[in-house]
């Protein structure tokens, strides 16, 4: 398949933000979003606490009209929540590491996913292609923490062949991708 998006996949000299762009216009067309949708989902992630009003009040709209689409978006599980941004070290979490999971069968997946979702010290888990079948990110308070994890958690999930680790000294920054309107 050559052609992806109305994009010649072998046209080199089409930049990685333009076919963003362009997913992005084909994604919000199949969802039925218009450049409104998109500037309140980009307003939102830049500053979530925003009320509806002031909102509004910077895209030229109501807060009423903001309370609707934020619903529309809700519902088309686009949006799912709002967060808060928590320094963890301040808190005195201070381990975050990687693992590269290796499965035993790669139809284990949901079986070991489902254990994994059980482990609280585990924020985050992607099913990716690679040398790995999974790879988590857990955050602890201390290296004994991480052990108990790594030694009497995840090693006793059937179908977890084994595992490396990354521990991250330091992250550099962490972002929000910036969706926004085509122009």
């Amino acid at each position: 398949m050559k052609y992806f998006l109305n994009i010649d996949i072998y046209q080199i000299n089409m930049s990685i933000f333009e076919i963003i762009l362009k997913l992005l216009d084909y994604m919000a067309s199949k969802l039925n979003l218009d450049k409104l949708d998109l500037q309140i989902i980009h307003e939102m992630m830049e500053t979530a606490e925003i009320s509806y009003a002031e909102l509004g009040k910077k895209l030229f709209v109501s807060g009423g009209t903001i309370h609707v689409r934020i619903k529309k978006l809700q519902e088309l599980n686009i949006v799912k929540g709002t967060r808060l941004n928590v320094d963890l070290r301040q808190l005195g979490y201070d381990i975050t590491a990687f693992v590269g999971i290796y499965l035993e069968k790669s139809s284990l997946y949901d079986s070991v996913a489902k254990e994994l979702m059980a482990i609280p010290e585990i924020v985050r888990l992607n099913y990716i292609t690679g040398n790995y079948s999974m790879f988590i990110e857990i955050v602890c308070k201390d290296i004994a923490e991480l052990r108990f994890v790594l030694h009497d958690e995840l090693q006793k999930i059937k179908g977890i062949d084994r595992t490396e680790t990354f521990i991250s000294l330091e992250e550099g920054f962490s972002r929000n991708v910036q969706v926004a309107p085509a122009q």
